[in-house]
């Protein structure tokens, strides 16, 4: 494949990654006026009519079982991993669950091994021990580890349920059709799967406190930037890069989290914060730039595709 191309792939995948740090703040904002499973269904809502002003033209599918695929994709991506780590966060620590969903790129790499056998190769590997240890350090920070077995099992589930959301976006990627039209069907199954499991919940949100233009700024945010353009952006990562390569970025989540927490509600960057992320920055180039530049070499030379 072409540089340019790859280019613009690892570009896409690093935009989706800082939008999605940095959706921490207007979180914990929001949190103020609404309870998680409604933020949930109002930012994925916009998101989804954002995608209808962008592309209003209707997909027509060429065969009725890629539904299934596109189910799959709005059950996995927009619905259970969202709804694992918001329930998760109530049961275990911020710090607990950031850390296991940041092992969803070691899923999507096995998954990948054990359906279309590619390699993992040892670049990869020792990437992801350098980046987890760097979240780790990130995360915790000095803290006393908490362990929750409820909380802490739903967060390793999210993570494995978005590896799965990456095999399915490669499916779909073969599918032919543009990003936008796909990322827009696969946001209508994940809110019809989110209704029930809203209602369950109690999603009874008092949108009044969006009159406030701050409050309707973070909403905004998530549902048009992180939702709408992040998942449109990381899709077509995928399809440039890869579902392993482009899930790799993941690690980048915690770090701008710090960053974005520190610049906005004035938290302390700590010692120990920045030499998490420094190996977490140099885990991923690891994992990026060597480990799956040597996978791709040879794949290149046993004439793989």
């Amino acid at each position: 494949m072409a540089d340019g191309p790859r280019t613009l792939g690892h570009l896409a995948a690093l935009f989706s990654a800082i939008v999605w740090g940095v959706t921490f703040v207007s979180t914990k904002a929001l949190l103020e006026d609404f309870e998680p499973v409604e933020i949930l269904v109002i930012r994925m809502t916009i998101g989804f009519l954002v995608l209808c002003v962008l592309c209003p033209r209707l997909l027509h599918v060429t065969d009725r079982r890629q539904e299934l695929w596109f189910a799959g994709a709005g059950l996995c991506g927009i619905c259970l991993y969202y709804l694992m780590e918001n329930i998760a966060l109530t049961y275990t620590m911020a710090s607990n669950v950031g850390v296991i969903v940041a092992v969803a790129p070691f899923f999507t790499a096995i998954l990948t091994r054990l359906i279309y056998g590619d390699g993992l190769g040892r670049g990869f590997l020792l990437g992801f021990v350098i980046a987890m240890a760097g979240i780790c350090i990130i995360m915790f920070n000095g803290q006393e580890l908490h362990v929750d077995p409820l909380g802490d099992a739903l967060a390793f589930l999210a993570a494995l349920v978005w590896a799965f959301y990456s095999m399915i976006l490669r499916k779909i990627g073969t599918f032919g059709y543009g990003t936008i039209q796909t990322t827009r069907r696969t946001f209508m199954y994940g809110i019809l799967f989110m209704v029930p499991a809203a209602l369950a919940l109690g999603f009874d949100p008092d949108l009044g406190a969006l009159a406030e233009p701050a409050m309707l700024g973070h909403m905004l945010f998530l549902g048009v930037v992180a939702s709408a353009m992040c998942f449109v952006t990381w899709g077509f990562a995928t399809r440039r890069l890869g579902a392993v390569e482009t899930s790799a970025y993941i690690y980048l989540i915690p770090v701008m989290t710090v960053l974005s927490a520190a610049a906005f509600l004035g938290e302390e960057i700590t010692a120990l914060a920045v030499v998490g992320t420094a190996m977490t920055l140099a885990g991923l180039i690891i994992s990026e730039f060597v480990g799956l530049r040597r996978i791709r070499a040879l794949d290149s030379r046993s004439g793989r595709s």
